[in-house]
């Protein structure tokens, strides 16, 4: 290679990593102080309201999204922005239909970790009623009332017995005045992208969930290979045993950042491996 072409390739490399804003070893390098909590249909912002202090007083930087429930993309664009505003790598938590937006939002470079709280953890090409389907209808997927604009929105009921039913009856009633309603189809929306295949993850199983299927949210951790923790809470694990969800998302900003790292190694590892074994043209393999 001729010198002029050895300064334009580093001229071209020095201009990409500076539009770029943040490169993945970059990301990888840095220690996590970003958490980006992700809410559910059925649920807004004030779901992680027992979470947020907890993880503040270690030092965190915590934002909430506020999802418009209106589209997986709509969702996942809303959080796609607030990954951009945040200065350095992210941990990015997501609660049951969450689980969809950050998979969906989650390869963004600044994403090092993903968290799941009694989540979906659909395939590429498939939805969160796809990913739910073969385990049968829960008492919660039920109760789930959609009007004639396709507009859903669980009942009493179902909030108070199937969705928080672990949590005092006061509190129970405060996450049924807040649910809102979500745009029913977007549960048949189908995901482009599936961050956890790339991403380190960790997953919180909530082993008395009425709403998604235990054994849905341990079969996303094992086809994910990530650390799965069960916990004996209702849907709104956040809510019910706070300090434990917290946990949780600290060990995986604490780890993520190595994880990544031993997996950027081991696919450089393997693409050198690769090009080695490649036999040279006109010469015997």
């Amino acid at each position: 290679m001729t010198k002029l072409a050895k300064t334009l390739l580093a001229v071209s490399i020095g201009t990409t990593t500076a539009l770029s804003g943040v490169s993945p070893a970059q990301t990888q390098s840095q220690p996590v102080k970003n958490i980006l909590l992700v809410h559910g249909a059925f649920a807004d912002g004030t779901s992680w309201g027992k979470v947020i202090p907890i993880l503040e007083a270690r030092g965190f930087h915590v934002v909430a999204v506020q999802n418009p429930l209106t589209s997986l993309a709509d969702d996942t664009n809303a959080t796609r922005r607030l990954i951009a505003l945040q200065d350095g790598p992210v941990i990015l938590v997501g609660h049951s239909w969450g689980g969809a937006v950050i998979s969906e939002a989650g390869d963004d470079p600044k994403v090092v970790g993903l968290v799941y709280v009694s989540a979906y953890v659909p395939e590429v090409g498939t939805s969160a009623n796809q990913t739910s389907g073969p385990f049968g209808p829960t008492p919660g997927q039920k109760a789930i009332q959609v009007d004639g604009h396709h507009f859903a929105r669980m009942s009493e009921g179902g909030i108070i017995n199937a969705f928080a039913d672990g949590l005092p009856m006061s509190e129970r009633r405060l996450v049924l005045a807040v649910q809102g309603q979500i745009y029913g189809p977007m549960f048949d929306e189908k995901l482009t992208h599936a961050a956890w295949k790339s991403k380190p993850s960790w997953h919180v199983i909530s082993m008395k969930d009425h709403t998604l299927s235990p054994a849905m949210e341990e079969d996303g951790a094992k086809r994910s290979r990530g650390v799965a923790v069960k916990l004996p809470t209702c849907h709104v694990a956040m809510l019910q045993e706070p300090e434990k969800v917290a946990d949780v998302i600290t060990e995986a900003a604490k780890e993520a950042p190595k994880a990544a790292t031993a997996s950027a190694e081991r696919s450089h590892l393997s693409g050198a491996s690769s090009t080695r074994s490649l036999p040279r043209k006109g010469m015997p393999s």
